[in-house]
């Protein structure tokens, strides 16, 4: 990988699950230079950075990527930028779609307006394969329509669209990825995947919208890491990624699989109302990225078992997110229902 050839690399939202991972994942592969930028909500931990503070080229920043200050001081000197600053859970985006708006759409455009006057060199835009909306059948492809069907995904589109058109005004060299479900250690247990394991080593129940056949992609953070990187650094300008791992399964198939993995029964698992606009199927095509040269390494099996045992191992990781701002949020706007949350699928 040449990723030693950047002097110094802005992550920004690097205290978050993909991009705390991407930072040690750059590190790893002789990043001379990291510095994160990360605003810290309740997303962002830097207990997910602890085990970087204080080696030598890395820098943490505390800062919003919507403070055009904020974004001038953390940029000073990179020649290149990863944004992966967002906010990303669809329920609340159903419940303050506001903040979407102003950390993925405004954000995003003070990180690219800043990177012109800067002369950045190299620009990825992390977004989200649900940018494309549901995929009954078939895979999406780069080029095919942006259909989003909740707030979320609207503002990640947004997001692309403004990279792609600093790019064609600008002459911005900007590439967008665009991810499929990611999993693997330090995500948030609002999302389905932690959510489902602490909720049973809680004790409590997985909640499953509605009969549990929505689809979606697994791709481990990991193998998600080495795909933006390979963008970072062979990418086309002016180019869209779609990265997909090919491990197609149902919700409840995975719920059940982790419920095996505890040594539980799937009386675990416990039914809710589905959520308006609830995508079916997510699906990409990842034939463009294959052919820069990538492939994912980790197969869903091994990579979920890795996984559950990444959180039966780091309880003091997980528990305190699990309380105080986490927990008031859903028993505000869910009631109590004998879950924790329902997270996103």
């Amino acid at each position: 990988m040449e990723i030693a050839r950047f002097r110094r690399i802005l992550v920004t939202g690097g205290a978050g699950f993909i991009g705390s991972n991407f930072a040690r994942y750059l590190l790893e592969q002789g990043a001379p230079e990291i510095v994160v930028l990360d605003k810290l909500t309740y997303a962002g931990n830097l207990a997910n950075l602890a085990d970087l503070a204080g080696r030598p080229g890395f820098r943490f920043i505390q800062g919003d990527i919507a403070d055009p200050a904020a974004v001038a001081a953390a940029m000073e000197n990179c020649d290149a930028v990863v944004n992966f600053a967002a906010e990303t859970h669809v329920d609340r985006s159903l419940l303050e779609p506001a903040a979407f708006i102003q950390t993925n759409v405004q954000g995003t455009y003070v990180l690219l307006e800043t990177a012109v006057r800067c002369g950045v060199e190299r620009f990825v835009q992390v977004s989200t394969d649900e940018v494309y909306g549901e995929v009954l059948t078939g895979r999406s492809r780069e080029s095919d329509p942006l259909r989003p069907r909740n707030p979320y995904s609207a503002s990640k589109a947004s997001g692309d669209l403004f990279a792609l058109a600093y790019y064609a005004s600008y002459g911005l060299p900007v590439m967008v990825t665009r991810g499929a479900n990611t999993y693997g250690p330090y995500q948030h247990p609002e999302k389905f995947i932690p959510l489902s394991v602490t909720n049973l080593l809680e004790g409590r129940p997985i909640p499953i919208y509605g009969d549990g056949r929505q689809e979606r992609d697994w791709l481990h953070v990991r193998d998600h890491c080495r795909a933006i990187a390979l963008v970072l650094t062979r990418g086309e300008p002016g180019q869209v990624y779609n990265v997909g791992a090919g491990n197609h399964r149902p919700n409840l198939e995975v719920a059940r699989t982790i419920v095996r993995l505890l040594g539980l029964s799937d009386d675990l698992i416990q039914h809710v109302a589905d959520r308006p606009g609830h995508d079916r199927r997510y699906a990409v095509d990842a034939s463009k990225i294959e052919a820069l040269g990538w492939t994912p390494e980790i197969p869903f099996d091994e990579g979920l078992a890795e996984t559950v045992r990444w959180y039966e191992a780091h309880r003091e990781w997980w528990t305190p997110l699990k309380s105080g701002e986490f927990a008031d949020y859903y028993r505000r706007n869910y009631g109590a229902r004998g879950v924790l949350g329902r997270g996103e699928q």
